[in-house]
């Protein structure tokens, strides 16, 4: 790290990209932007603007041949993640990259086979981790407080316009990957695998409803089994307006915990409460960036530490392979009218 922190380069300028703006300013003791890049000029001169070091270029290669820069923070669409992520891990650049890793599975373990090969540090923002309340839930499940889990369930009652859908890509297999699975559902999925794991098996419907006209699934309804016989339900969707806070709760033989909208509540059946964190707007309705970046700024702080002590980050993009496993178990799922393991995305 030099004498004005590590140094990155941003990769893409687009509506991703505010929150991550706002991060890198409160952190600006501890990183320093040195390149903007972005195919739009006038967006890289946008986001460029605020920080006084950063010089914008429409040349990715430009920005990895500066051995100045040490990481770089990845915000362009899903579907270009493989490529640029591989030439960023060719070029020995710590990686931090917005959800999800890629489209498709495969392109996603190339990417982190690639990152592991380089020896680089490489992160998703997968912010949800981060949250003091995420992290006190963790910390009970890990120390067995609320006993042996029997049930759970997941909801992301969401909502998004159908002018959300009508920019061009949005909601489509080719640049995204999905609907609301791969980017909604995504952040609560991938946090409740990180609080409980993976299950076994999976049994799904996926629809598009009448309220959107897009390519792939607005709504989701489904169930998870483990193999310590706990079941968990799953309800997320893009069509309850006018959107309402995602929430996680989960059952066991000590008591049961719920965490809604960043809040932690507890009750142990000993009578004792735990309750933390503060209901906050996480972006559930018509507007996606209605959400504050802590979380975002907690995540670059995080791949900060990890690319500079060369240790595991919170959210590395090989964990963030679970939830692309369990997303295509559940697409699969509704796809053959069957359970599906959760190590397959397809009938075997």
């Amino acid at each position: 790290m030099s004498e004005t922190g590590f140094n990155i380069a941003v990769v893409g300028a687009g509506m991703a990209a505010a929150p991550h703006l706002a991060s890198l300013l409160e952190l600006r003791d501890r990183v320093t932007v040195r390149h903007v890049v972005a195919r739009s000029e006038a967006r890289a001169n946008a986001f460029a603007r605020q920080l006084p070091h950063a010089r914008v270029t429409l040349d990715l290669d430009t920005a990895l041949a500066d051995e100045s820069v040490e990481g770089v923070l990845l915000l362009t669409p899903p579907n270009t993640h493989l490529e640029l992520g591989a030439k960023i891990a060719a070029a020995g650049k710590h990686l931090l990259i917005e959800k999800p890793i890629d489209v498709t599975t495969s392109r996603a373990r190339e990417l982190v086979a690639l990152c592991e090969a380089r020896g680089i540090v490489a992160a998703a923002v997968l912010q949800h981790r981060t949250r003091d309340a995420s992290r006190t839930l963790r910390r009970l499940l890990d120390a067995r407080a609320l006993g042996d889990i029997h049930s759970a369930s997941i909801a992301v009652p969401w909502w998004r316009p159908q002018s959300y859908y009508d920019e061009p890509g949005r909601g489509t297999l080719a640049r995204d990957g999905g609907g609301v699975l791969m980017t909604q559902a995504i952040h609560t999925l991938d946090l409740f695998l990180w609080l409980v794991g993976c299950p076994d098996e999976v049994f799904s419907y996926a629809i598009t409803s009448r309220a959107h006209r897009m390519e792939c699934e607005d709504t989701v309804a489904g169930v998870m089994k483990y193999g310590n016989g706990c079941v968990a339900s799953l309800h997320a969707s893009t069509a309850v307006f006018p959107g309402f806070p995602e929430r996680i709760e989960i059952s066991g033989s000590n008591g049961s915990a719920t965490l809604g909208g960043g809040r932690l509540t507890v009750h142990f059946t000993d009578g004792s409460v735990i309750e933390e964190g503060e209901t906050a707007s996480l972006g559930s309705g018509a507007d996606p960036m209605a959400f504050s970046h802590h979380a975002h700024q907690a995540v670059i702080a995080n791949f900060i530490d990890a690319a500079t002590h060369r240790a595991e980050p919170l959210a590395s993009l090989k964990s963030a392979l679970d939830v692309h496993l369990l997303i295509d178990a559940l697409i699969a799922s509704s796809a053959h009218h069957r359970p599906m393991p959760v190590n397959s995305g397809s009938p075997s």
